[in-house]
């Protein structure tokens, strides 16, 4: 299958997949959602890799979901919306060989959630993170909900999902949410290096250890999903998806 929006290569036994829409900060839209489904799908069947690395092309990992497709959602249609990056996320996380989100730049509301999906996060120092979908009306629909509060504690999670406010890359890494700082022109060859050490190990222990790690969790994935749509419904929603597609402040009046 030919990728519009990824850039793939191999490097090694290491599968490294660029997410390629710069111009958009690699927004999460229906296509680049299908593509990496079907990429998965197709590590999944040939099994040729040790480890994959998930980065973006330009000044951003990825900066959410496209809001101009977000802003289409229904009360009807929003939980299927969040049911598929759900979905495609979740193929992600139980892929049986390492996956390390190298972050440089943005990596907010669904580019928080992809980050948060594989299994490692090594991060620029001028990485930023986040859950900002409050400011749109809406929670985090991808399984930010659950990983968020797993990876660095419910309180803290509650937090800044309620306020939306950004997480440097230090307070991430102090958090837990990042796994290592790297400056930014080593930050890809060192995510590199690492994935290459990982050939020597044995990939069926590898496998068994993500397999029972993330294999129990029992995260509420619909509820989150369900509410995302019922949000979808409100007033609040289409003010908060037109102010940001307007560039204006929100006016939100609990409708």
């Amino acid at each position: 299958m030919p990728y519009s929006t990824l850039d793939i290569r191999q490097v090694g036994s290491t599968l490294l997949v660029e997410l390629n829409r710069p111009e958009k900060l690699n927004a999460l839209n229906h296509t680049l959602l299908n593509e990496l489904e079907h990429l998965v799908t197709e590590i999944l069947h040939t099994r040729d890799f040790r480890a994959m690395i998930i980065t973006g092309k330009g000044k951003a990992f990825a900066a959410g979901a496209d809001i101009a497709e977000l802003a289409e959602c229904t009360k009807e249609t929003g939980a299927d919306f969040a049911r598929r990056g759900q979905r495609v996320f979740a193929m992600i996380e139980s892929l049986p060989i390492p996956v390390v989100a190298a972050v440089g730049g943005y990596a907010l509301g669904g580019g928080c959630e992809l980050a948060m999906a594989c299994h490692i996060r090594f991060a620029s120092p001028n990485a930023v993170f986040g859950q900002p979908e409050i400011k749109l009306g809406i929670i985090p629909g991808y399984g930010g909900t659950q990983r968020l509060s797993r990876l660095i504690g419910v309180a803290r999670a509650v937090e800044y999902m309620l306020t939306g406010d950004s997480i440097s890359a230090q307070r991430a890494y102090e958090l837990g949410l990042v796994n290592r700082i790297i400056e930014s022109e080593r930050l890809l060859d060192e995510t590199l290096t690492f994935c290459a050490t990982l050939e020597k190990l044995p990939p069926r222990a590898i496998e068994a250890i993500l397999r029972t790690t993330y294999g129990v969790l029992s995260a509420h994935y619909e509820d989150e999903a369900v509410q995302f749509g019922i949000l979808c419904g409100t007033d609040d929603f289409r003010e908060g998806t037109s102010a940001f597609l307007e560039k204006r402040t929100p006016i939100f009046s609990g409708r």
